[in-house]
């Protein structure tokens, strides 16, 4: 039986909408968490006193805990009425996040970050299970997109606000202010979600059994691929900037801008996957996100300082990272579609194992040069389109 059996099912009336809607500022809640590290990273370094690139692992650690923890977590949480759920969970988050504006040294700070990858964890595949249930299939990847939209949300706004509140607090308040927004997103998902029963418990073998499944085996490895090649360097987002020669007081709103493009790529996905399904709308973005990645690497190996071209490429970056997210749900909702739950919980494992990969990799090439470090990225979003055209079949 499907975990999202019994919950019920809305057909997109407002009484429908409301709880989508307040899932997603959880998810907001969720994705502020993760990226807006990435605003304040060379403070953080210098507060700690390590390197850039070390302080960036904090979103690795962050990244694989989330992707272990999270068929754990499903398994050991599966009884747990997913209001209850859900509201802990982003009560551990703004715990931890606390925990971390508070970190005397680099070693809390990590501990913290675990604490908090386990909160998202617990949050995220939940969200996403119950957004599913919530409303009619021919609306499933428009609620979706609507609930990642929160994460994409984030990007829009946490790391610039993040950056332009570097500068104007320290990176210690900003985590806290983080804190209280998860504690605000925790009542607000109290006071809105209509109480839901949990779900049977699944082993967790019976879990990792749905990697028994073709489909899932063939559709999840691009998840980690692609978000491997675009999101990677993302959390090394400002040392990129300044390598294409843009300065302080540029960073705040060229964040903003790949923000808004990932918001409008994931929306649009969302839209053109119901009308004309998964592998097409994937297909384009593969193609331009490898265009945009190996137009940055050739603009910061050659020295190349323009400023519209680089506002163009972080809008485009965005767009082309974040489209992929609905259309490989569904992609995997449809391979196995009595596992619902359990398949979105993988693709979100798979999702933070792709962003473990990719910040790994920036982490050990961007010390070489910005250029190198894009470089992989855009020939890993090659290999991306190259998997793609092999298992269109599983669509």
């Amino acid at each position: 039986m499907s975990e999202s059996a019994g919950q019920g099912r809305e057909d997109g009336s407002p009484r429908g909408r409301g709880p989508t809607a307040i899932l997603a500022l959880g998810t907001f809640a969720v994705g502020t968490d993760a990226y807006v590290v990435a605003g304040f990273l060379p403070a953080m370094a210098r507060t700690l006193q390590v390197s850039e690139a070390a302080a960036g692992q904090s979103a690795t650690v962050f990244a694989i805990t989330y992707a272990v923890l999270s068929p754990v977590l499903a398994t050991v949480l599966a009884p747990v009425p997913r209001r209850a759920l859900l509201v802990g969970a982003l009560a551990v988050l703004a715990a931890a996040n606390l925990g971390s504006a508070l970190a005397p040294g680099f070693g809390v700070l990590i501990a913290t970050r675990v604490l908090a990858a386990a909160g998202a964890a617990a949050f995220t595949p939940n969200a996403g299970a119950v957004a599913s249930a919530l409303v009619a299939p021919e609306r499933r990847a428009r609620a979706l997109s609507v609930v990642i939209g929160g994460l994409t949300m984030a990007t829009a706004l946490s790391v610039p606000l993040g950056n332009l509140a570097d500068k104007a607090l320290d990176w210690r308040a900003v985590l806290g202010l983080v804190a209280a927004l998860c504690a605000v997103a925790a009542a607000a998902v109290l006071a809105v979600m209509p109480a839901l029963p949990g779900a049977p418990r699944i082993a967790l073998r019976r879990r990792l059994g749905a990697l028994r499944t073709p489909g899932v085996v063939a559709i999840l490895p691009l998840t980690v691929g692609g978000i491997a090649a675009g999101y990677g360097l993302y959390a090394f987002a400002v040392p990129i900037l300044r390598a294409v020669g843009a300065g302080p007081g540029q960073e705040a709103w060229l964040l903003f801008l790949y923000g808004s493009g990932a918001v409008l790529g994931n929306l649009v996905a969302g839209a053109k996957v119901d009308r004309h399904g998964p592998i097409g709308v994937q297909t384009v973005g593969f193609a331009c996100l490898t265009v945009t990645l190996a137009t940055f690497a050739w603009a910061a190996g050659a020295g190349v300082h323009w400023l519209p071209l680089t506002a163009l490429l972080m809008a485009a970056w965005g767009a082309t990272t974040w489209f992929q997210t609905p259309a490989q749900q569904v992609r995997l909702i449809n391979a196995a579609p009595q596992e619902t739950a359990v398949v979105i919980g993988l693709n979100a494992a798979a999702l933070y194992a792709g962003i473990a990969l990719g910040t790994a990799l920036g982490g050990l090439l961007l010390p070489v040069d910005a250029s190198s470090a894009l470089g992989a990225g855009a020939g890993l979003a090659l290999l991306c389109l190259l998997y793609l055209r092999l298992t269109r079949r599983h669509a």
